[in-house]
């Protein structure tokens, strides 16, 4: 069983704080409280990577801060290795579709550049989403599928002209329309 934070009046199992001398301090995880340095995996429906994405078949630039994600926002969400699915990492991803509470993102790395296949990755440059003003790439050749509750929190607004190139992108591989 895994043990965390404390919690008053259940037993702990045996553990002791390591401090010699030390009061033998007992802790247990408390339901969906996570350790500081644990997967902050998703608690709803999970980031899954999408392989048919017919379904967004039109694209919009409509960035709204109103505490829900909208395409041309870049939001920050558990996005699993491609390794090994079972672990991940929080990653800013760019919205570019939206349906209901589900949205599909896009990955944003500053290793882009160093790709093997660099038709897979579009410069979008610098932002507000990166605090140490590192060049973003944006994945292309990956689409993500999430659950607006698994939303970390919002990043920032990419402005239309690079949204507009990345719209560009997903409708010459994917054939969304552009909208209106």
């Amino acid at each position: 069983m895994p043990w965390g934070r404390a919690v008053s009046g259940v037993p702990a199992a045996p553990a002791a704080t390591g401090v010699p001398g030390g009061p033998a301090v007992r802790f247990r995880r408390l339901p969906g409280v996570r350790d500081l340095n644990e997967d902050p995996r998703p608690v709803h429906g999970g980031v899954r990577q999408v392989y048919h994405v017919a379904r967004a078949a039109t694209i919009e630039y409509s960035p709204d801060l109103d505490g829900m994600a909208d395409p041309g926002e870049i939001v920050w969400a558990w996005v699993p290795y491609e390794e090994d699915p079972d672990r991940g990492k929080d990653r800013p991803m760019l919205v570019v579709g939206r349906h209901g509470r589900r949205l599909l993102g896009m990955m944003l790395s500053s290793r882009g550049g160093d790709a093997r296949d660099p038709e897979d990755w579009l410069e979008l440059g610098t932002g507000p989403w990166d605090r140490q003003g590192r060049v973003s790439y944006l994945r292309l050749d990956r689409i993500y599928e999430l659950d607006e509750d698994d939303i970390r929190r919002e990043g920032a607004v990419l402005d239309r002209a690079r949204f507009a190139r990345v719209a560009a992108v997903l409708r010459r591989r994917h054939g969304w329309a552009a909208d209106g």
